[in-house]
């Protein structure tokens, strides 16, 4: 499985992680910590040290409540971030919805679009495919100011992968080719706990959409409702998630702590691998 990424392309034959990289004063784990650039490059560099594959770099929180921040601000605190991993052999992620932030961040070189907004914001299928970048649609009920007051499904699964559907089909609609294309549930963006909890239990339900599915689920408040830890006590918990993940089918899994998720990816993936070739034998 190869995701064209701009003018490369990412082996997804096995599972990769991505490094969380929030320059943000607000993120309800990491924010304030990297708003200098310099300790923001630093940080991406360690990543890259421990084992990351993607870079997802973020100007704009997007937790439970968070305000909105201007585009001009946004790119104010990625594009210098961007401009250095871009020297780097990085495959470098921009974390927004705005159709500006977009263009402009591939244009310093991003080479994927990470959207939790799934290209919904006016312009934003456009701006998309005028670049050659990956492209990754998410679900989210709601908008993030109030995407967990009260979220409701009839059935959490079947109206997520339609959702996600959807969107593929409008970005096929307007010329971006699948080959550019994952997809992302939406671990913690209005649902419940159960809601979650079933997600990560049926991603095999995802993959009938024959899309690199994407995991977010590091230090979110599903590991907090089942385990009773606060923020910074998560991480267990959630390489627990990433496993069964990566168990699941995912391809991609988004975590703040790169190196005890790398090797958990690794270790899953080999335990999925072992499973194909028996399943074939």
């Amino acid at each position: 499985m190869l995701l064209q990424c701009g003018a490369r392309q990412l082996d997804l034959s096995t599972p990769v992680v991505m490094g969380v990289l929030n320059v943000t004063p607000d993120s309800f784990s990491d924010g304030g910590r990297y708003l200098d650039s310099e300790q923001a490059i630093a940080h991406a560099n360690e990543m890259l040290a421990e084992g990351a594959t993607i870079i997802d770099v973020g100007g704009e929180s997007t937790r439970p409540g968070a305000a909105e921040v201007s585009a001009t601000e946004e790119l104010r605190r990625v594009l210098p971030v961007i401009a250095a991993l871009a020297k780097t052999a990085a495959f470098i992620s921009i974390d927004t919805s705005k159709p500006a932030v977009m263009r402009e961040a591939v244009a310093a070189g991003a080479c994927i679009i990470n959207d939790i907004r799934g290209l919904e914001l006016p312009g934003a299928l456009q701006a998309a495919v005028g670049t050659s970048a990956a492209i990754c649609v998410m679900h989210m009920q709601g908008q993030p100011a109030t995407m967990q007051a009260a979220p409701r499904y009839q059935n959490v699964v079947s109206e997520v992968r339609d959702y996600l559907l959807g969107r593929v089909q409008a970005c096929a609609a307007v010329g971006i080719a699948r080959n550019r294309l994952m997809i992302d549930p939406g671990i913690g963006f209005g649902k419940t706990l159960q809601h979650n909890l079933a997600l990560l239990a049926q991603l095999p339900e995802l993959a009938t959409l024959q899309l690199p599915v994407l995991i977010g689920v590091s230090r979110k408040s599903v590991i907090g409702a089942v385990l009773g830890r606060p923020v910074g006590e998560r991480l267990y918990g959630g390489i627990a998630l990433a496993t069964a993940a990566v168990l699941g089918g995912a391809q991609l899994i988004r975590t703040h702590d790169v190196a005890a998720t790398v090797d958990a990816v690794r270790i899953a993936a080999a335990v999925r691998a072992a499973g194909f070739v028996a399943a074939q034998t």
